[in-house]
């Protein structure tokens, strides 16, 4: 049997972040941030002044100064804007996006792991959900970009993501097909990203460290299916309880509420951890 450790979980937007991540991978521990929404995060971040100074700190550190310089302007403001004045939106993601979301993605992803990595040796890791696909390959991209050691992915099967991250560490471009409704060729709906176009041209993109990826799973029938299909080596497995919350799987078969509203689950959903 493969050993087991618990980890700090990291799908809560805005709150498993750097700070939490950080404090966690300290203690010799595996630190998760949530990517998933980052680039909205930053950009309202940067709205409010940057407190601390942090989040201008990680961006110094970004290695395209050109990106950096034009989120900054774009969305710093000095002091914070006032507290009746709307935040700046940022691009909408897109399957074929624009580049101002791009780099703002990028370097958003950027700079929460390179937070969460910064001053120790330890381990980080970012979360992402198969579900949210637009801005899936420039999220993984900025992460790797700060040295990300672990990928973590679940709401889905993420079958191309081991795909994904071999290309990206050899500076290669990568594409993701995104699930939509009615394009059952999928000509319509697949996303691209070369990170050799944030660098200037062909082959100057750097090669960057592969981290190792984790599929999060409810069962071992998923597990086992994820490890046979993927393009990709699959590192390990995060496996939910059905306490976990947040979107894991629904109870089996039919299945009653108890007196909070809350779906009871029985002997079908124990996950068997002997099968890993």
């Amino acid at each position: 049997m493969s050993s087991f450790q618990i980890i700090q979980g990291g799908m809560g937007v805005g709150v498993s972040n750097w700070c939490l991540a950080n404090a966690v991978a300290r203690q010799g521990q595996l630190g998760v941030v949530s990517g998933t929404g980052i680039a909205i995060v930053l950009g309202r971040r940067l709205q409010e002044g940057d407190p601390g100074g942090h989040m201008r700190r990680a961006i110094d550190a970004f290695p395209i100064r050109s990106i950096a310089d034009d989120i900054l302007k774009k969305y710093f403001v000095e002091g914070g804007i006032a507290s009746n004045q709307p935040y700046r939106l940022p691009p909408m993601p897109l399957v074929k996006p624009s580049q101002a979301f791009i780099d703002l993605t990028v370097l958003a992803n950027f700079v929460e792991v390179w937070l969460a990595k910064e001053g120790h040796d330890g381990v980080v890791g970012v979360n992402y959900l198969e579900k949210i696909q637009m801005p899936t390959l420039p999220s993984i991209f900025g992460a790797m970009l700060a040295g990300v050691d672990y990928v973590l992915m679940g709401a889905g099967i993420p079958r191309s993501i081991p795909g994904v991250l071999d290309k990206f560490a050899i500076g290669e471009a990568a594409t993701l097909k995104i699930d939509v409704t009615g394009d059952e060729t999928g000509e319509l709906s697949t996303s691209s990203f070369d990170p050799n176009d944030l660098f200037g041209g062909p082959s100057k993109a750097p090669q960057l460290k592969r981290p190792k990826m984790l599929g999060i799973v409810a069962s071992s029938t998923l597990a086992m299916a994820l490890a046979k299909k993927s393009n990709g080596k699959i590192d390990g497995f995060v496996i939910e309880g059905p306490v976990a919350g947040g979107h894991n799987a629904p109870p089996r078969g039919n299945y009653e509420f108890n007196v909070r509203g809350e779906p009871m689950y029985g002997e079908r959903d124990e996950v068997k951890l002997s099968a890993f």
